[in-house]
């Protein structure tokens, strides 16, 4: 194994995402992965766009937007170190909903959907790992997004 494998090997199983993973399971991911690095501004991906798997911030963030009917892109989050980007390759169309753009240099994990899948269908229960890990995060983030729609709204009929 290579230096460079194992520092990736060493990434992969750094990040708090996967705190508590089984080594088997942290071995599996880390073949399916390879580290990118974002410039600012960089368009991650867009909405519509193919969803070819899944991105470990290691540092930097990246916005998640979506489209605006008059004018630039809508910031819907912000996703920060130590946080997963993308969980449309796990749900079909296997397309992106959403727009995503590096809001400074970002430091990344990017994880392969066809190679998860492989592994996936090897090994249920690193699906289920993944699925839970995946699920808490949207949980998390659809009540952020809730609670801004809410604060706007509030904000709106207090002008009006």
């Amino acid at each position: 194994m290579t230096a460079a494998d194992q520092d990736l090997r060493a990434r992969v199983a750094a990040h708090p995402f996967l705190g508590g993973m089984s080594s088997e399971h942290r071995h599996l991911l880390a073949d399916c992965a390879a580290l990118h690095t974002l410039d600012a501004d960089q368009v991650v991906f867009r909405a519509g766009d193919p969803a070819r798997g899944f991105y470990l911030i290691e540092s930097g963030s990246v916005a998640v937007e979506g489209p605006s009917e008059n004018g630039p892109a809508v910031t819907i989050d912000l996703v920060a170190a130590g946080e997963p980007l993308g969980w449309s390759w796990m749900f079909e169309p296997f397309m992106c909903e959403y727009g995503a753009r590096a809001t400074e240099p970002t430091a990344t994990i990017f994880f392969d959907a066809e190679c998860l899948a492989t592994h996936r269908a090897a090994d249920l229960t690193l699906g289920h790992e993944l699925f839970k890990r995946m699920s808490q995060v949207m949980v998390r983030r659809l009540t952020a997004a809730r609670a801004k729609l809410v604060a706007s709204a509030g904000r709106g009929e207090q002008r009006g």
